[in-house]
């Protein structure tokens, strides 16, 4: 089984990027999808989260109010820190136990979305990393079509490693700026020039 590592910066088309590869029958654990499920009402990692930034980031309904979380941590290191340090161990372990479960089963192509792939030093897990990327443009329309305000979508790029860094440190990059279908031809070149078609 081949384990590769999906990385890139934010609104540049990790998870479209998973769509296809699932679509071509990989198995994909994202890390963001993850780490939503590890903080659900009852998880350990929400007890940990309350007892270190208090019961203000709780909704009233008990489940974490993850906007008032991003307010607190893209703006204060310190902060963004414990919060890692709580969430990305418990990510790592689910995420390394879904792939055993994969290779077991003999599956063929293990997927992990991991936005801070390189920020964690998960490099040594993957066979193969890429990273998706696009124009800086291409990537703040996108995100303003998510709602976000340019003051947000500048302070969560600062927080994050420059996608020039990640796209140095990769194997490959799949430019995203196109049309799906020309975001799928890259995937479909790759996966071929690696020989590991299902």
């Amino acid at each position: 089984m081949t384990r590769l590592g999906l990385t890139g910066g934010i609104g540049m088309g990790k998870s479209t990027a998973a769509e296809i590869l699932a679509k071509r029958g990989a198995k994909v654990s994202d890390s963001d999808q993850l780490a939503r499920e590890l903080v659900e009402p009852g998880q350990p990692a929400l007890a940990e989260i309350v007892e270190v930034f208090g019961d203000g980031v709780l909704r009233e309904d008990g489940w974490l109010d993850r906007a008032k979380v991003g307010e607190l941590v893209f703006g204060d290191s310190a902060a963004r820190e414990k919060l890692e340090g709580i969430l990305h161990p418990r990510i790592r372990d689910v995420r390394q136990a879904r792939f055993d479960g994969w290779a077991a089963a003999g599956e063929w192509l293990a997927v992990a979305v991991i936005p801070l792939l390189f920020e964690t030093r998960a490099e040594a897990s993957f066979d193969r990393i890429v990273c998706v990327a696009c124009s800086p443009e291409a990537q703040r329309e996108r995100l303003r079509e998510r709602g976000w305000s340019d003051d947000q979508i500048s302070s969560r790029l600062e927080a994050q490693m420059a996608v020039e860094e990640k796209m140095k440190r990769s194997d490959h990059v799949v430019w995203t700026d196109g049309t799906i279908e020309v975001h799928a031809a890259q995937w479909d070149a790759l996966l071929s020039s690696w020989d590991v078609e299902a």
